[in-house]
């Protein structure tokens, strides 16, 4: 077997993983990445299809925050652009922008109740957030029986955490919306959701590699630390010898990697007990005819499990060829922490698309994607992501599973990079090693 030294692997080329490859390698420390798939990105990729540029997954870049701030911090463009207006709701058939009016617009359009809802969510700001345990639905029920306001707060749920209000606890949903910041600005990818990716491994390669279609098939362990992560690259194993690791495949992948026993008892609990896989259903659909002329997302009211849909080609026309609209819509289960039958869960959310949209049937579906199990939207359900921290020195998780409480999406994977790596930083002299 060949046997390589590295100062740091990165094992999974996914949000989380590229961000901290990127601060890694721009702090001076020689950085491998290895991916098993042949694209970076993870979940949040592009493929093509009969001419159209698919997302398999995440779609929308927040502008500032911690993501934008990790591509200026190493030097890589992001290149993303910005639809006006960005996010708005479908309700019974009307787009209603809340851009400027926010919560207050909406939910007063919508119910009698709202200044109670109001009056928690200033509640929220304040710190007095609910202790974990209620669901955001049982929340919810305290204020308002209006069924439109309850499916609206569904879909809120199931587009940005992947899950159903019955199964979010309503403390991360309050931090969400009151501290990580509904309604933000964000903007899409013209080469796709990949291009972001590609443009940060270019920083990565200024100090360091990156090998797709390379598993990694085990993390070293000794004396309670890593020692190293061996990959299989082109049918050859490799030894990397290393001090750091970061696993950006998720705390169950990453102790099957290193093995249960290399752990503390209290974190192999957290890793079978705390996690709550989520799942998500992407239909990517062209037109040739305009679905709906919002150029952004839109959120729907009452559906059965459609949760919102993005206008991709309004803003990003290269997407798609001359001539034709390009959507992703996202659905979400029932349960989506559970077991499901995937087949009626797909037919129950085309049916709602035929229902929104009057010429639905004209569309022409690109791609369906269940992702769920061990390739879901999110690792873990927020309100019970686990420690970044394995208990193992010098082997860190980063990635969507190990997330701040209550947030979400790829500015909460960029964070856990973040929040990784300057620990590591901070705790390392500033070298840098010679090429794997």
């Amino acid at each position: 077997m060949d046997t390589q030294r590295i100062d740091a692997v990165v094992i999974g080329a996914g949000a989380g993983g590229l961000c901290a490859a990127a601060r890694l390698a721009h702090g001076g420390l020689h950085t491998l990445v290895v991916d098993d798939k042949d694209r970076l990105g993870g979940r949040a990729s592009t493929e093509e299809i009969d001419g159209f540029k698919v997302n398999i997954g995440a779609i929308a870049i927040e502008f500032g925050g911690v993501f934008e701030e990790t591509f200026h911090t190493v030097g890589a463009p992001l290149d993303i652009r910005a639809p006006e207006p960005a996010s708005s709701f479908f309700i019974d058939g009307k787009v209603i922008d809340v851009g400027r009016g926010g919560w207050s617009l909406l939910l007063g359009q919508l119910t009698k109740q709202a200044s109670r809802i109001l009056e928690k969510f200033a509640d929220a700001r304040s710190g007095n957030l609910p202790d974990g345990r209620q669901s955001t639905e049982d929340w919810l029920k305290g204020y308002t029986s209006n069924a439109t306001v309850h499916a609206l707060f569904r879909n809120l749920c199931a587009a940005i955490f992947a899950c159903n209000a019955a199964e979010l606890p309503a403390r991360a949903f309050l931090t969400y919306f009151t501290s990580k910041g509904a309604f933000k600005k964000f903007g899409f990818c013209p080469q796709g959701t990949i291009g972001v990716w590609n443009s940060l491994g270019s920083a990565i390669r200024r100090n360091g590699d990156i090998w797709l279609g390379t598993p990694a098939t085990t993390i070293h362990t000794a004396n309670g630390r890593v020692a190293g992560v061996t990959v299989l690259r082109n049918g050859e194993r490799v030894r990397i010898d290393t001090d750091l690791v970061i696993s950006n495949a998720g705390p169950k992948a990453t102790v099957a990697l290193a093995g249960s026993e290399a752990f503390p008892a209290d974190y192999i609990a957290k890793v079978k007990n705390d996690l709550r896989p989520a799942a998500n259903i992407v239909i990517n659909v062209a037109s040739r005819e305009p679905l709906i002329n919002h150029p952004g997302i839109v959120t729907f009211g009452k559906t059965r499990r459609l949760c919102n849909m993005a206008n991709l080609s309004a803003t990003c026309p290269e997407l798609a060829p001359p001539g034709w609209h390009l959507y992703v819509a996202y659905a979400v289960p029932v349960p989506a922490l559970g077991d499901f039958d995937s087949d009626a869960e797909v037919a129950l959310a085309l049916e709602d698309l035929r229902e929104q949209f009057a010429n639905f049937d004209q569309a022409k579906i690109l791609s369906i994607r269940v992702m769920r199990d061990d390739w879901p939207a999110q690792r873990s359900c927020a309100g019970y992501d686990l420690p970044r921290e394995t208990g193992i020195e010098g082997l860190w998780c980063v990635g969507d599973a190990v997330k701040q409480y209550g947030n979400g999406g790829t500015q909460a994977c960029a964070e856990t990079a973040k929040i990784v790596t300057d620990a590591i930083l901070a705790a390392r002299p500033r070298r840098s090693a010679g090429r794997v």
